[in-house]
């Protein structure tokens, strides 16, 4: 029964991405508010963003929605939109301060992941993207779990080029392939930096293991691009404002465009696909 009523939820969701990595502060959240504005930016879609990351919610800063509150009505919670055609859902939203800590054992968190794919009234979606804690734990099992009883497209894994962060990346993908959730591909942040002034590339984080490249081929697992890093996007994000739009031409925006219509090829074959065998 439970499944049914998930099932009848998300029933109007084309598309669903789940955004992982093992490690924590590779770009998770910067990474899931980029490719959900990169998305949204075609009027003609409607995106959704669920920021599951119970005791580190970042995603209503990110998207300059922080104080907005959910509104109940009888089909369910409303999302806060960012635009028509953009809806954000997360557990900031239900706390009286940003500073508030979420202090729960894993049922409670896993109560209200079930509570957001349940109760959201997300309407006709083409692409709901869902933001995750760092690990492999309580949520992430969770959010599969609830979520086989329709439809994943893969999952989209954040990593730095050092080996500190692929070590705890390659967790994932083994966990990814252990509850047979697929993986689109992976994205290497912080991939180096170009000065703006010099134009010379300084490798802030070294990959001394080879980066995701190596361990992409290593892995069998597709490497969909390498955003280096940029200033403005940590102050775009502090504000509230797309990036993308902000610096349209940046080197990061036109990899952050390239993965985007990357995975968005995936989506569409993917579907494709299962039009025909059905």
């Amino acid at each position: 029964a439970e499944a049914e009523e998930l099932r009848a939820r998300l029933r109007a969701v084309r598309h669903t991405v789940l955004v992982l990595s093992g490690k924590g502060g590779v770009g998770k959240s910067t990474f899931s508010a980029l490719l959900a504005h990169g998305l949204a930016a075609d009027e003609t879609k409607q995106v959704a963003l669920l920021d599951i990351d119970i005791c580190g919610p970042s995603i209503p800063k990110m998207m300059g929605l922080e104080g907005e509150q959910v509104h109940q009505s009888g089909s369910g919670w409303s999302p806060v939109y960012v635009e028509e055609n953009f809806g954000v859902m997360s557990v900031g939203f239900l706390l009286s301060s940003p500073d508030d800590a979420v202090i729960w054992r894993g049922p409670k968190k896993n109560g209200l992941i079930k509570q957001f794919l349940r109760d959201v009234d997300w309407g006709e979606v083409d692409y709901l993207i869902v933001d995750t804690p760092p690990g492999t734990s309580d949520e992430h099992l969770s959010i599969v779990q609830y979520l086989s009883a329709t439809h994943i497209d893969g999952a989209v894994i954040v990593t730095t080029p050092q080996e500190v962060s692929l070590q705890d990346v390659r967790k994932e993908i083994n966990f990814c392939r252990k509850v047979k959730l697929p993986i689109i591909g992976v994205v290497e942040n912080m991939s180096g930096f170009v000065c703006p002034k010099c134009k010379n590339e300084s490798q802030i984080f070294p990959p001394t293991t080879g980066g995701a490249e190596k361990m992409c081929q290593n892995l069998n697992v597709s490497l969909l691009g390498k955003v280096p890093l940029d200033p403005q996007i940590g102050k775009s994000c502090d504000r509230g404002q797309s990036f993308l739009a902000e610096a349209p031409e940046s080197p990061a925006t036109l990899s952050y465009r390239n993965i985007i219509q990357r995975i968005q090829e995936y989506c569409e074959q993917n579907h494709f696909q299962e039009e025909k065998i059905m």
